[in-house]
C-alpha cells in the first residue's frame, strides 16, 4: 500500500513533467490533486482489491508529478528573495500533514471504518482542487523540457549530481531506521504506550526542522546540509549505542526530527540552486531520487533487522547519513560562492 505510489511516483516524476510540457503549470497541478482526491474515493468504494491497487497506482502517479512541479513553484509565486520561505511554507504543509495525517485517519478508521478515512482524504483532495482553480495564478510553462533534459541535467551539473547523491543518502538512510524505530525503542526498555508520544515529538520537531531550513538555506545552504546530516548521524548512532532513557530517547529525537524535517528544503533549494535554468527537470530528478530512496530504505531496513541486531538499522542510518559530508566536499568552494553572491 506505500511501496506501490512510491515507486510510482519515482517513476512518474520526470514522466509527466515532460509529458505536461507546455500545459500551464496551474492547471497540471490541480488535474493531479484531483485524480489524487478521485483515486482516493474510489478506494473508499472500492469492491476488490484491485481496484484498491489501481487506485494506489494512480495516487503514486499524481504524487510523482504534483511534486516535481509544486516543489519549484515558489519561484513563480514570490520574490527572488522570499523563495526558501516560500519553499518552507509548501513543504510545511507536508510536514504538518505527516504529523496529523497518521493518527486523524486512525481515529477515523477506528469510528468509522477505514472507507470513511479513505472517503475525508478524497474529499479534502477535491477540496484542495477546488482552492487551487480559484486562488493560484495563470502559470504558463517557462521552458519546455524533454526526456533528454533530465540526464542532460545531471551530467552537466555537478551540484546536481551531489544533490541527488545526497537525497538518495539521506533518505535511504533514514528510511532504514526510521521504518523500525518502533521495534528499537521497544529494545531500548521504551514502554510501548510512550512510543506514540515520541513519535509525536518527532513530528513536531520536523515541523520546526523545516521553517529553521527555511531561515537558513538562502544565505548557508551548504552549511545548512551539512548540518542535517551531521545532526541525523549523531541522533541515529546515539539511539543505537547503548540502552537509554525515555527522557533521552526523547531528546535525540527531537534532534532526529530536527535533521530530517529540513530535508526537503534544503535539498529542493539545492537543485534549484543547482540548475537554476531547468528547474522543472532538476525538480523531477529530486523526486524520483527521493521515492526510490524511501522504497531502498524500507527494503534495507526490513534485511537488516532479519540478519543483525535491532540497533543494526540505527548504525545503516547513521552511516548513510555520514558519507553524506563526504559527497558536500567537492562543493565546498563553489556553494561558498553561491552563497557570497546571494
Amino acid at each position: 500500500m506505500v511501496t506501490v505510489p512510491g515507486l510510482v511516483a519515482a517513476v512518474s516524476a520526470p514522466l509527466i513533467t515532460v509529458a505536461t510540457g507546455r500545459v500551464d503549470r496551474r492547471i497540471v497541478l490541480a488535474a493531479l490533486i484531483g485524480m489524487m482526491g478521485a483515486a482516493n474515493l474510489a478506494s473508499a468504494f472500492a469492491t476488490s482489491f484491485t481496484v484498491v491497487l489501481i487506485a494506489r497506482f494512480l495516487i503514486g502517479l499524481s504524487v510523482g508529478g504534483f511534486w516535481s512541479l509544486a516543489g519549484g513553484i515558489a519561484l513563480r509565486l514570490v520574490p527572488p528573495h522570499q523563495v526558501p520561505r516560500a519553499t518552507a511554507v509548501i513543504f510545511g504543509g507536508v510536514e504538518t500533514a505527516s504529523v496529523l495525517g497518521v493518527p486523524a485517519g486512525t481515529i477515523i478508521g477506528d469510528l468509522s471504518g477505514w472507507r470513511t478515512a479513505f472517503a475525508a482524504v478524497g474529499l479534502l483532495g477535491l477540496a484542495a482542487l477546488t482552492c487551487m482553480l480559484v486562488l493560484l495564478p495563470a502559470m504558463p510553462p517557462q521552458r519546455t523540457i524533454t526526456l533528454a533534459d533530465l540526464p542532460r541535467t545531471f551530467r552537466d551539473s555537478s551540484a546536481v549530481r551531489v544533490g541527488v547523491a545526497m537525497t538518495f543518502l539521506l533518505i535511504t538512510g533514514h528510511f532504514t531506521a526510521y521504518t523500525f524505530v518502533r521495534p528499537v525503542l521497544l529494545a531500548d526498555g521504551v514502554p510501548a504506550d510512550l512510543i506514540g508520544v515520541l513519535l509525536l515529538v518527532f513530528g513536531v520537531a520536523g515541523i520546526c526542522g523545516n521553517f529553521i531550513a527555511g531561515a537558513l538555506v538562502g544565505t548557508r545552504l551548504r552549511q545548512t546540509a551539512l548540518g542535517i546530516a551531521v545532526l541525523l548521524t549523531a541522533a541515529m548512532a546515539a539511539l543505537a549505542a547503548a540502552e537509554i532513557t525515555v527522557a533521552a530517547a526523547a531528546a535525540l529525537l527531537i534532534l532526529w526530527g530536527l535533521g530530517y524535517g529540513a530535508v526537503p528544503v534544503a535539498l529542493q533549494t539545492w537543485m534549484l540552486t543547482a540548475a537554476p535554468e531547468r528547474t522543472e527537470a532538476a525538480s523531477s530528478l529530486l523526486v524520483c531520487a527521493f521515492n526510490l530512496s524511501i522504497a531502498i530504505g524500507a527494503l534495507l531496513g526490513g534485511l537488516a533487522v532479519g540478519a543483525l541486531p535491532t540497533s543494526g538499522v540505527l548504525w545503516i542510518g547513521a552511516g548513510l547519513a555520514a558519507l553524506t559530508v563526504i559527497t558536500l566536499k567537492p562543493e565546498k568552494a563553489r556553494m561558498r560562492r553561491v552563497d557570497s553572491a546571494r
